[in-house]
């Protein structure tokens, strides 16, 4: 069917580029035929105005030769030669078939106009030289009469041909534009020919074509439209199907978050009350005991001993037992500082800055208020997670010398800022293709805690600018 209607089609195609050759041949050759009679009839134009030209100025010199040869003043002050030569100039360009005026043109003659100016000829030289004679200096008036009767009797004979000549000139002119108009007709009627055979030929069976084309496409198109209503049915029902199973998963993995966020909570929970009874372990018992093992190790003291490197050894275990001492404490204060339940987050951070800037030489400074936030237990315990964590890895990675944690409350919502001015990283590196934290310097545990009580994480760095990290949670 389609290797039917592609052979259909070319055979119309052809045929439709035949007929407008055709048209555009007899259209070009009717404008070409035209534009050829247009010239011709302008040369013959220049052609009657150069002869009759011609006859004027037989005329005028004739007049010359006569008021030359009598004597006769006139005030015509042309001279007899500059007229002459014009006149056999004007008369050679028109026997040779050449004329010469704003540009030069070859003038048509047939066998009879050729022959009439064979005929011309004679008549005309007659005359020329006889007017050279009467304008010669040195001839004698009696030659000159002689040459004057010659001129008057043979001047009648010239203007006689000159005018059969412009006649014989406008005739033949009339008859190429007859035979134009008749092959105008010709090229006329071929055209209205061609015409019709194109709509014969071509169009109607275009139309018919076309006719069959547009039902097969009307029924194409009902075919179509009651498919579209049936696959607009079947998409609904997909779509519908398709929500549910999304919905569906949606609420398994919103369920799953929930789950991983308990569990999480959960274990997080469990860690912080293992720190704080581990603390308190280390608190009230070891560090009890160890306080213990000090004083009676300073009873000791007044005792005498054998030698003086007894003394020394026992003040260096002393001073081991002190140092066993502060140790501990710290250890139980990074577990869980008992300050962050008595006197509240705000306390906390500002004794977490003091013992991080002693224990490193880091300029640790806090900013915030001086009254206790009130925060639940979790939150404190969080928030404070999330700037030891930060703040060691300030100080273990940034190479900075000023940190500062910034703790504050705004309306409903607790902005917690720590910033250094190291050497900053490329977020990017923090980051796998997935586009999420990687586990390294304590970000990721960060940003659960962050998770964990509805919060946002910024990380603002730039290399050799510092870093400025961002936790803001609802109240």
């Amino acid at each position: 069917m389609e290797k039917l209607e592609s052979q259909v089609a070319d055979r119309l195609t052809r045929y439709y580029i035949v007929a407008l050759t055709l048209v555009a041949i007899l259209t070009v050759s009717g404008l070409f035929l035209i534009r050829r009679t247009i010239n011709n009839l302008n040369h013959d134009s220049r052609v009657v105005n150069v002869a009759g030209r011609q006859r004027m100025l037989s005329q005028r010199l004739t007049k010359l030769a006569i008021l030359h040869t009598e004597g006769i003043p006139t005030d015509d002050s042309v001279k007899i030669d500059s007229l002459l030569t014009i006149w056999k100039i004007s008369h050679e360009q028109l026997l040779r078939g050449r004329i010469k005026m704003e540009s030069e043109f070859v003038v048509l003659k047939s066998d009879s106009i050729k022959e009439m100016y064979r005929k011309l000829e004679p008549v005309f030289q007659t005359i020329y030289q006889n007017l050279v004679v009467v304008s010669s200096p040195g001839v004698s008036d009696t030659d000159k009469k002689k040459a004057l009767q010659i001129i008057l009797a043979t001047e009648p004979v010239f203007l006689n041909q000159m005018e059969a000549i412009v006649f014989q000139f406008d005739s033949e002119s009339y008859g190429r534009i007859k035979i134009l108009e008749q092959i105008e007709w010709i090229l006329d009627v071929l055209t209205l020919l061609v015409l019709l055979a194109e709509g014969i030929l071509i169009f109607r069976p275009v139309v018919n074509t076309t006719r069959r084309v547009v039902r097969l496409l009307a029924e194409s198109e009902d075919a179509v439209k009651m498919a579209n209503d049936k696959l607009k049915i079947t998409n609904s029902q997909l779509l519908r199907a398709q929500n549910d199973l999304i919905r569906s998963e949606e609420e398994k993995y919103q369920l799953q978050l929930s789950e991983n966020r308990v569990r999480t909570s959960a274990l997080i929970e469990g860690q912080e009350e293992e720190r704080k009874r581990f603390a308190l372990e280390l608190h009230d018992g070891i560090g009890q005991m160890l306080t213990g093992l000090k004083l009676h190790a300073e009873k000791l003291k007044q005792v005498q001993f054998a030698d003086e490197k007894q003394r020394l050894r026992f003040d260096k275990l002393v001073s081991l037992i002190q140092e066993t001492i502060q140790t501990t404490r710290q250890v139980s204060f990074n577990l869980m500082p008992s300050v962050l339940s008595d006197f509240g987050l705000n306390a906390a951070l500002r004794v977490l800055c003091e013992q991080t800037a002693d224990l490193s030489g880091i300029r640790v400074r806090f900013e915030g208020d001086s009254e206790r936030i009130k925060l639940n237990a979790q939150m404190e315990i969080g928030l404070y997670r999330i700037a030891q964590e930060a703040l060691n890895n300030a100080v273990k990675h940034s190479g900075s010398d000023n940190i500062k944690i910034k703790l504050e409350q705004k309306m409903n919502r607790i902005l917690l800022e720590i910033e250094d001015d190291g050497k900053g990283f490329l977020i990017s590196n923090l980051k796998n293709k997935n586009g999420s934290f990687l586990t390294r310097n304590g970000i990721d545990n960060i940003r659960t805690r962050t998770q964990l009580l509805n919060g946002e994480m910024k990380i603002i760095s730039k290399v050799d600018k510092g870093t400025r990290l961002v936790i803001n949670i609802p109240v």
